[in-house]
């Protein structure tokens, strides 16, 4: 499928589970953000009467296009993926719901992205459609949200810095989570239990999930931290303790590095932690953080429920990346944004992936939002979603 092809879909593009907390949040941005510009672009859901019902409560257009597909039925999924020239899709766990679209999309040549942080998962799907998704020009981009962007492009820009720098990409950098504030929602705890049972099931995919290269098949780079257990880190000055994403966003940094040839070095060394501060106290936290579980448990908040709107606007990230080269050279890079990570930020993440994909020129495949967008996904998260991507000296 060309890019000329795709232009000539009725939609540029489509957010897929847009009645779901996340989904209604990515089609308000996408309402308010270009209102009577940008792409042309539709709500799709199982339910044409929700879908009328969350585009009056988010204030789009009356005659925002409505789109009814079901994960269940494969026609429609058909019918959705040839639809648009690009796809954003909030509907997980992905490894329930979201095999039939990914499968549509690469058949129709479609560009796709979600919010997917199922390591297994993805594995699967990569083993399963990479070759079939470069044949029809689908791009893919999984982990189009808190993770992995931030993450995928801090340490990709940091690089870039670097080998202007100093001639050579940095072999060892920290990702250091130094502040935080924002909740999750009942979509990420239904996507931990999921993978919980499959692996449960299926104890031999276990690999993919415990190894840091378990998305680059083929290839297996260098011991790399655990990161699992409480430290002092004499390069931020600071105790660090576990960091509950580093799972997933240590595997999707290792594959932008192997889909793009590994322009950080096939030695690459890569981890992430939580900042919890110096001294005793900060030891204490990091030793409180690694033994109490952040989800998992009775508590967890049901699908369909997260943070309300005052604590989606209140919260905030800040991630600090720090290369280190052998002689003790270091460069320093920072990511920040507004907004509750997990939510308020991700929405706009996604939709600003799913928007940059319509310009972009690289092939097809199974990839991440680094190895295909890069530079011109930063500019747009620069511009319209209020993240900062900076140097610091």
């Amino acid at each position: 499928m060309t890019d000329t092809a795709r232009a000539s879909r009725p939609f540029d593009l489509v957010v897929y589970g847009a009645t779901g907390y996340t989904g209604r949040l990515v089609a308000e941005y996408l309402a308010h953000h270009y209102q009577g510009s940008g792409p042309k672009w539709a709500m799709a859901g199982r339910s044409a009467d929700k879908l009328a019902e969350v585009r009056d409560l988010i204030g789009a257009p009356a005659d925002t296009p409505l789109v009814v597909a079901n994960s269940d039925d494969p026609a429609s999924m058909q019918a959705l993926a040839q639809s648009a020239r690009a796809i954003v899709t909030t509907v997980g766990p992905y490894q329930l719901y979201g095999e039939p679209l990914l499968a549509a999309c690469v058949a129709a040549g479609t560009d796709y992205a979600d919010l997917c942080g199922e390591p297994v998962w993805m594995r699967q799907m990569a083993d399963k459609y990479h070759d079939a998704a470069k044949a029809s020009g689908a791009r893919i981009a999984f982990s189009s949200g808190f993770d992995s962007i931030p993450f995928d492009l801090g340490v990709f820009m940091l690089q870039q810095e670097a080998k202007a720098r100093f001639g050579a990409p940095a072999p060892r950098v920290k990702g250091r989570v130094r502040a935080m504030q924002g909740g999750f929602s009942g979509g990420t705890a239904a996507s931990l239990k999921a993978t919980m049972v499959t692996l449960g099931q299926q104890p031999a995919l276990l690999q993919y999930m415990i190894s840091p290269f378990g998305l680059t098949p083929g290839f297996e780079g260098p011991a790399q931290p655990r990161g699992d257990a409480p430290e002092f880190d004499d390069a931020v000055g600071s105790w660090c303790a576990p960091f509950i994403m580093a799972t997933i966003n240590t595997k999707n940094v290792h594959r932008t590095n192997f889909l793009l040839g590994h322009p950080y070095g096939a030695d690459f060394v890569y981890d992430e932690m939580m900042l919890t501060g110096p001294g005793e106290q900060g030891e204490a936290v990091a030793r409180h953080i690694a033994t109490t579980p952040m989800m998992g448990g009775e508590n967890d908040p049901k699908p369909g429920e997260g943070p309300t709107k005052d604590e989606r606007e209140n919260g905030y990230y800040d991630v600090l990346f720090v290369g280190e080269y052998p002689d003790g050279r270091t460069i320093r890079y920072g990511v920040k944004g507004r907004y509750d990570p997990g939510y308020g930020s991700t929405s706009r993440m996604i939709a600003e992936t799913g928007i940059a994909l319509m310009a972009c020129t690289a092939q097809g495949g199974i990839s991440t939002p680094g190895a295909l967008l890069g530079e011109a996904l930063v500019t747009r998260l620069r511009d319209h979603a209020e993240i900062t991507f900076a140097v610091e000296e």
